[in-house]
């Protein structure tokens, strides 16, 4: 004879009503401080999942712990883990061999960067700052979590990983004050640039800092003079021991590294020449060859392999996620995977929104299950035109495309024109 499931049996691992609310109102730092970034890393993807019981399990239970355990699955379903697409583990794979090699140089002055390029929803701030946090926790790790090159007598913070934003309106000295901003360091409003760069240079290596990250670097625009300057600041910091890593939307377009083509072949952006080589025969840009640029892709869903990845991904989202009524299969059998992929794009970003989105609705609604239906209802927005990196889209020449057609001039009235005094004719 079975003895019968307790209520604590039914929700052994659910966190205590206190505890949960403090889950859900609890507010986070800003990544862009060094709190803030070790909070993501110590805290990314520790959210358990609320545990799985069956309808009449959940009916059983005293009306106060339900209402605890749909707060848990609401949160559960709200948080999607991070996984390990193919596109993830490409950004992943090329930080972590660009990290290890420059953390192990010598005598180079230069560090090589890393350049992550895609469009909105694509994951690209996510899947750096993970692979960033997976390198700092083995960096710490094997320095014994001390910064190996501290100053007898201090006790600076060891950051080997700085996260910061471009700023929206950047100058090189709103960067300077970013970098600074992440340790909270004080600023003389009078400081000069060079006091500021030095300042910054100062800090980098009495943090122990081993990667800088700059997100949104798109806010850049080569057309402007402050923009150009704060890439060449960028480039000098590279000197610093330090390996940048630049997040952005479309970086071949916005002409960060001049206009690129996508090179079917051997799947990697080509740079045209510059007219100064043809010119003068000499390459001057420096920013191509200092930087290894990776595109971030979405899934697809041509090939079997192809197709395999994108339901493997289905799969472990549907293991997440916490409906009364979902069954095996909910979002990879049948034509669930198709309709998916016709509605997201393959585009990691909104294929989460729309199923978090999703499961929402269906336990709101009290259906407690996802399906085509359901989903029908939910609108989410995609950014057009998208842009898939073996069929690239190459924006049109700025100066070209701000240039109207010229009309033809009407001719001036001549009617009252004043001719000055006739001249008559034979004197």
């Amino acid at each position: 004879m079975t003895r019968a499931l307790s209520h604590d049996d039914l929700l052994e691992g659910l966190p205590s009503r206190g505890r949960i609310a403090e889950l859900i109102l609890s507010s986070y730092p800003p990544r862009e401080t060094y709190v803030g970034w070790q909070h993501y890393r110590t805290h990314c993807g520790s959210l358990v999942p609320a545990p799985v019981i069956s309808p009449r399990q959940w009916s059983m239970l005293p009306e106060i712990r339900r209402y605890d355990y749909d707060l848990y699955r609401e949160l559960t379903n709200a948080n999607l883990p991070l996984q390990d697409t193919p596109m993830h583990a490409k950004v992943g794979k090329l930080i972590r061999r660009r990290l290890s090699g420059n953390t192990r140089k010598k005598d180079d002055p230069t560090r090589a960067g890393v350049m992550v390029s895609g469009w909105g929803h694509y994951g690209k701030t996510a899947s750096v700052c993970a692979a960033a946090a997976v390198f700092e926790d083995q960096w710490l790790e094997l320095h014994s979590h001390l910064n190996p090159g501290s100053v007898p007598g201090t006790r600076d913070l060891h950051a080997p990983v700085i996260y910061i934003s471009t700023p929206v309106t950047a100058t090189p000295k709103s960067l300077c004050a970013s970098i600074l901003g992440f340790f909270r360091a004080p600023i003389r409003p009078s400081a000069t640039l060079p006091e500021l760069v030095r300042q910054v240079a100062d800090s980098l290596y009495d943090h122990g800092a081993k990667a800088l990250i700059l997100d949104d670097i798109n806010r850049l625009r080569m057309h402007r003079a402050d923009d150009q300057d704060v890439l060449d600041l960028m480039r000098a910091f590279m000197s610093l021991d330090v390996t940048l890593i630049l997040a952005a939307v479309n970086i071949p377009g916005i002409g960060l590294l001049r206009e690129a083509k996508w090179n079917k072949k051997t799947r990697q952006w080509e740079m045209p020449p510059l007219e100064s080589t043809r010119i003068h025969g000499l390459e001057i840009t420096q920013t191509e060859h200092r930087f290894e640029l990776v595109e971030l892709d979405r899934f697809r869903y041509t090939t079997p392999t192809q197709i395999q990845v994108f339901i493997d991904h289905l799969e472990g989202i549907e293991r997440h996620l916490r409906l009364l009524n979902a069954k095996v299969g909910m979002l990879t059998g049948g034509t669930m995977p198709e309709y998916l992929m016709r509605r997201t794009d393959g585009i990691v970003g909104l294929l989460g929104r729309l199923l978090e989105d999703g499961a929402q609705e269906a336990m709101g609604s009290g259906k407690e299950l996802i399906d085509e239906n359901l989903l029908d209802e939910i609108v989410i927005r995609r950014d057009e035109p998208e842009q898939p990196p073996d069929e690239p889209v190459i924006p049109a020449n700025p100066s070209a495309a701000g240039k109207r057609t010229p009309q033809a001039k009407r001719p001036r009235n001549t009617v009252f024109d004043d001719h000055g005094p006739a001249t008559r004719t034979g004197s």
